[in-house]
């Protein structure tokens, strides 16, 4: 769910199956946020973004994945729920079944 992969865990030692960057927060909304954005004014912005075509056609497929069972989304955030993590889940969990 990052754009940025964790530093100190290697892609095969994380088993994860797809990295869907398309959905992470853009680098300048990042970095805006860590510069003392709001959480309300990230989710607005972080909103915008999730329109742009790319992000649109992701989240169709990510919601039909979801629809098919059970899925597992990976952060590096210490607060999912003040993040772009609580967004999507949010977003996902809302997937026609």
């Amino acid at each position: 769910m990052d754009r940025l992969w964790p530093r100190g865990l290697s892609k095969e030692a994380a088993g994860v199956d797809e990295w869907a960057k398309a959905v992470a927060p853009s680098g300048e909304l990042r970095k805006w946020f860590h510069g003392g954005g709001s959480v309300a004014e990230f989710r607005e912005r972080y909103a915008v973004e999730l329109r742009s075509q790319e992000a649109v056609a992701e989240l169709s497929r990510l919601r039909c994945v979801a629809a098919a069972g059970p899925i597992t989304l990976l952060t590096a955030v210490k607060e999912p729920e003040a993040s772009h993590a609580g967004v999507l889940a949010a977003l996902l969990a809302d997937a026609p079944s």
